[in-house]
């Protein structure tokens, strides 16, 4: 385990856009790994390694992003990581997401963002909030594991989970059970 410092990031990613001869984009999530990459670093990381093209934004903060956006211009990519908060991340010149509900949902997740970026704002708001439910049911648990239980209920996949990630708690199980059957989706 470590904790780095705003350096260390800038470094850590330096150092892999010395080793990759491609774009890449680097994700924001400091729920996992108890630092957030704060906007200035991100900045940093754009204007002096070119690879470095957008960022998966996972802290659910509007702010930041604005701040992400504002700091590195509009061809830089921001792509939400946080399912709650697409619709509004898009809202603020966000260009789509990288989503644990389009595991389930994918054309609901694909569609809502082709309504906004067509312009189609009631559509796109009325499919963020269809998914708002599927969102917190996806998080009942620490993710992956939701989405794999999911999946698996649904018939997509067999449940494999590798430790120290283990099967969901029976009473959370039967939760996302009713629920994925309410919606008949199993």
């Amino acid at each position: 385990y470590n904790k780095p410092t705003q350096e260390g990031l800038y470094q850590h990613f330096k150092r892999i856009a010395s080793e990759v001869s491609m774009p890449f984009i680097v994700y924001n999530v400091p729920g996992r790994t108890g630092v957030n990459l704060l906007p200035a670093t991100v900045a940093r990381l754009n204007k002096d390694i070119k690879d470095v093209i957008g960022i998966k934004e996972a802290t659910g903060d509007l702010n930041q992003v604005s701040q992400v956006l504002e700091y590195c211009g509009p061809d830089f990519q921001v792509l939400s990581g946080d399912d709650f908060t697409v619709l509004p991340l898009l809202s603020v010149g966000g260009c789509g997401v990288i989503s644990v509900v389009s595991n389930i949902l994918p054309d609901k997740m694909s569609g809502m963002c082709a309504a906004w970026f067509a312009g189609d704002l009631p559509t796109a708001q009325k499919l963020h909030f269809e998914l708002a439910p599927f969102s917190r049911m996806m998080f009942l648990e620490t993710n992956p594991i939701p989405a794999k239980t999911s999946l698996a209920l649904m018939g997509r996949i067999k449940l494999e989970l590798r430790l120290p990630l283990v099967p969901m708690s029976p009473a959370n199980a039967e939760s996302l059970r009713a629920f994925l059957a309410g919606k008949g989706l199993i």
